[in-house]
């Protein structure tokens, strides 16, 4: 007999999941890692068992939130990508990745709790990440808006780097100057060898 994969999650119990995940990210961001399970429950709305039954764990709904925040970002990628031309859909993702990154400094004491638990939530956080930048960056080239000789690696490392600048909100304006720097540096090959 083949073993069954996980089943679907019913329309109600998926909402209370995502539900749960949203307050945690805001939760364990701003309140740190002892925030109270009770507080997360009732603030998504829903009882204590409800988050048990979806996350057995402290740790559990930690790296399920850090998780889905990853999964929205790099997701994100092909969406932007339908909804407006490479260049655009490129800078546009740049915002949300300053966004992810400032969540996910908001979680990092949540986030070693997990880590000192034996578990990884980091594990393919780059991986997907380049894929989406390859994505984006593979579009934009296609089109011949940006540079065809560009690194993921090397954007991912200067996304990095303008995120660290994004820490506090007075910096997010210069965050934006160094987006729209590293954006005009993706462009320059494209537009000089048209």
């Amino acid at each position: 007999m083949p073993a069954e994969g996980p089943r679907p999650l019913r329309a109600d119990a998926r909402r209370n999941r995502d539900r749960l995940l949203d307050v945690a990210v805001r939760a364990f961001s701003q309140d740190g890692p002892d925030v109270t399970l009770d507080a997360i429950a009732k603030a998504a709305g829903v009882g204590i068992g409800t988050l048990y039954r979806h996350f057995p764990t402290r740790e559990a709904l930690i790296e399920a939130a850090y998780r889905n925040e990853l999964t929205r970002l790099c997701d994100a990628a092909a969406e932007l990508l339908r909804a407006m031309p490479p260049d655009e859909a490129t800078r546009t993702w740049m915002d949300h990745f300053v966004d992810y990154m400032t969540t996910k400094r908001g979680m990092a004491d949540a986030l070693r709790v997990v880590i000192a638990s034996g578990g990884n939530p980091y594990e393919q956080s780059r991986d997907r990440l380049i894929a989406a930048i390859s994505m984006l960056l593979q579009a934009g080239a296609a089109a011949g808006t940006v540079r065809s000789d560009t690194e993921p690696g090397d954007v991912l490392a200067s996304l990095g780097g303008v995120s660290l600048a994004a820490g506090e909100p007075a910096q997010r304006d210069q965050a934006r100057r160094l987006l729209d720097l590293l954006m005009d540096g993706l462009r320059y090959r494209a537009a000089a060898t048209r």
